[in-house]
Order: C-alpha cells, then structure tokens, then sequence
C-alpha cells in the first residue's frame, strides 16, 4: 500500500485537512498525518472559515484533527507523495516578509497589558499636525492609545480560559490598513453578536432559602 504523508499544524482550516485525508483513505492510500513537535495520539485544532455576509471571512474554532504518526520518524523516502493543506497566505511586505516586528509576551496580567501597549506604540504611525494659526505642533497616533488599552484589557480579562483553548494566546496583528486583536473563544453562553447592546441582561437574585428560589430572569 502507497503511504501519502499528510503535515499539518494548529488551526490549518479544517475542510481542507478533512476531505484530503479522508479522500486519500477512501482511494486506498496510507495516509500519516503529522504535525512538527507532536506524536501519534496528539492532536492540532481545526479553524472554520465561514462566509456570513461581511465584507470578510469569520474564523471559528473547529474540531480536534488527530495525528497518527510521529514527525521525527518520518522517512521521507518511504513516502509516493505530501500533502500540505492550505491556500491561505496572511499580508506580507513587498519583499515578502510576513512580520515587521514579532514578539511573544508573557506574565502577570499588569505586566502583560503595559507591554502589549509599548508594543503598540512602537508600531504605530504617529502623524506630526502643524497649526497654521499658531504655528503649534500636535502629535496624533494612528490609533488612540486609551481605546487600544480597553481592547487588550477585554480581550485578556474576557478570553476563554477553557481547555478548548489552553495554549491558544490573544493576539495583536498591525496590518497596513488595520488592527485586529483577537480573543481567544466565542460570546458567553448563548449570545449571539446580533444580540450585543440589546439583549435583556439576566437578573442574578440571592437565594431566601436552600433551594427555594434559583436566578432567574
């Protein structure tokens, strides 16, 4: 039996790991799906890319992809072909380079937040404003440093803390015409985005007696 050597990696989109794997086993072929620093019984998480109706794609997260071979014993000699999902390629410079600036931060929440920050401010275009009347010099950023600290402050308090997501960072991605930050996990419980700023909050009462009342709406 042909061997086809499958390599994916955390959050590769999940129909195109899926239906190739799935159609290589179905024409016979063994198929050893690999990821670098995971053996067999391991597994990477899948991303949904889902159009909504918005001007782009949503991104959520997808299902448990299992690796059933180890990459460090991979020969690639005993291999007939490899497959490498994904046709996605994120914004690069014009000499290809996909980062400017990269950093990991790690820490205490404080110390996290005022790093993030100084990474922010770092990468940001600042615009010099000369007042014709007075002659003053104003210096404006590109993004307002206070809104920036509310986002990361939301996007760490507020991410999903899980085992779905454990390991899973927030992230700050500058790009040429914009900056995303992106949270880990969905809207709590059932809440959809269609609902934020006009759902009926829900109405937490303290109990009067064991078991005799329970929070209601």
């Amino acid at each position: 039996m042909k061997k086809i050597l499958l390599l994916a990696g955390d959050y590769v989109e999940d129909y195109e790991v899926m239906v190739p794997f799935q159609m290589l086993l179905m024409l016979g072929y063994e198929v050893h799906a690999v990821c670098p620093g995971k053996k067999a019984g391991d597994f990477v998480r899948t991303a949904i890319h889902d159009f909504e109706g918005d001007q782009t794609y949503s991104e959520k997260r997808g299902h448990n992809f299992a690796i059933n071979y180890d990459f460090d014993k991979v020969d690639v000699a005993d291999y007939a072909g490899l497959v490498v999902p994904g046709g996605r390629v994120g914004d690069t410079a014009a000499d290809a380079a996909r980062f400017v600036d990269n950093r990991r931060i790690e820490g205490t929440l404080p110390d996290m937040v005022e790093e993030a920050l100084a990474f922010c401010q770092r990468n940001m275009k600042v615009r010099t404003i000369i007042d014709p009347a007075t002659g003053r010099r104003a210096d404006r950023s590109e993004y307002p440093l206070a809104a920036i600290r509310e986002a990361v402050l939301n996007a760490l308090i507020h991410r999903d803390y899980s085992i779905y997501t454990e390991g899973t960072p927030v992230q700050i991605a500058f790009f040429s015409d914009r900056l995303e930050i992106r949270s880990p996990g969905g809207l709590y419980g059932r809440m959809t985005a269609e609902q934020l700023g006009a759902a009926r909050p829900v109405r937490m009462e303290p109990a009067t007696e064991a078991g005799g009342r329970h929070p209601g709406p």
